[in-house]
């Protein structure tokens, strides 16, 4: 019977010791309920998006987009980074529209060095473009197409974007 009463008094002591936080849980139900519901809601989400990403990417196939383009390129010693060239782009494309008033001469080196900012760009990601091979006309409208794939492929460039009007003069 000692060892009875003896258990009987550990629990008795256990009891009052844990009733401080028995209140506090009692308190603190909602708050605790509130953080493991949201824990639960948050990795829903997450692994729903991970799911539909990965639907998405079958649909497109979205390794059949970069499957053509040569990463090795990008590692080679001396090659401009795509950023330089998309910025060189940008700024002589915007001297090449915006060249009224500037000696012809001044105009073809604009357009020759616009040109290879456009080579090395397609270049770097696997864009097929004829432009050394056309001249006049032609090399124009290849211009354009070129511009226009490049914007495709995320570069903005003065020339190629959408909804730009031309001035009639």
């Amino acid at each position: 019977m000692g060892v009875g009463r003896a258990l009987l008094l550990a629990l008795a002591f256990l009891a009052v010791a844990s009733l401080p936080a028995v209140i506090a849980l009692l308190f603190c139900a909602d708050e605790i309920i509130d953080r493991v519901v949201c824990g639960y809601t948050e990795w829903r989400d997450r692994r729903r998006e991970r799911r539909v990403i990965a639907r998405l990417d079958k649909a497109i196939e979205a390794d059949a987009l970069t499957r053509d383009i040569d990463l090795s390129e990008f590692d080679r010693e001396g090659r401009r980074p795509l950023e330089q060239l998309a910025a060189d782009l940008r700024r002589l494309g915007s001297q090449r529209l915006d060249g009224a008033g500037r000696p012809m001469v001044w105009h073809g080196a604009v357009l020759q060095a616009y040109d290879d900012r456009l080579r090395m760009a397609c270049r770097a990601l696997g864009i097929t473009e004829h432009l050394g091979e056309l001249d006049g006309v032609d090399q124009e409208i290849e211009r354009v197409r070129v511009e226009g794939l490049l914007h495709a492929a995320g570069l903005t460039l003065p020339a190629a974007r959408t909804g730009r009007r031309q001035q009639h003069r």
